[in-house]
């Protein structure tokens, strides 16, 4: 569902329009989130890391609308929902693919709709695994396991409004017996500002220190 959103009325209007026309503004940031408890819970459950880390993710940003803003038809609203929009990689060449899979608020339903989508379509190579294009609410979240970054910026080549965040996260490393994750985040300036970044990372590390209440204490997970 798509809310529209009154530029006249919205608490927000000024500030949209300034840094959307006057002044098009972005910024990016990357943090330490500490994956301790996250990665031992979802390890001692027997399921996979990166699907928990595209739910949680996903979770979080739903429960601002300022994330999930978009021009449709050219008219400025939210969607109730995001879907996150990643990268799956082909091991035989490294190349990789892009793939969705529909959000659901239980992890159980969300984390069967991931392997069915990766068993399905991740052998596709080419820009999209699925043969569908991506829903419009879709938003971009990825990793990069394979750095352990302490700055990541997306930077795009075409000229167009685009409101959702993109988020970034790299490898572990170990710091006092701790394990930490990387997560770069790049917003627009029109639609959110510092506020909702930092509600935002300190709801989503809450969630994932406490993953197995907010994942596994849902109906699915209780039959």
């Amino acid at each position: 569902m798509f809310t529209p959103i009154d530029l006249q009325t919205w608490n927000r209007g000024q500030m949209f329009c300034y840094f959307s026309q006057m002044a098009p503004t972005g910024y990016f940031l990357t943090v330490q989130m500490d994956v301790t408890g996250l990665h031992g819970a979802v390890k001692e459950a027997g399921f996979r890391f990166f699907p928990a880390y595209l739910w949680l993710v996903t979770r979080n940003l739903n429960r601002q609308p300022e994330f999930k803003c978009a021009l449709r038809d050219g008219q400025l609203g939210y969607y109730d929902t995001l879907t996150p929009l990643y990268a799956t990689m082909h091991p035989e060449d490294h190349t990789i693919s892009l793939m969705w899979t529909e959000f659901d608020e239980d992890f159980l339903v969300f984390h069967s709709r991931y392997l069915d989508n990766q068993q399905r379509f991740g052998s596709r190579h080419g820009v999209l695994c699925q043969p569908q294009l991506p829903p419009e609410n879709a938003y971009t979240v990825s990793c990069l396991p394979w750095v352990p970054f302490d700055h990541f910026s997306v930077h795009s080549y075409e000229n167009k409004p685009y409101y959702f965040p993109s988020i970034e996260a790299g490898k572990f490393t170990e710091h006092n017996g701790r394990l930490k994750m990387p997560l770069s985040m790049t917003c627009h300036h029109a639609t959110t500002d510092g506020y909702h970044v930092a509600r935002f990372l300190e709801d989503l590390q809450a969630d994932m220190d406490n993953f197995p209440q907010c994942a596994f204490q849902s109906p699915s997970a209780v039959r």
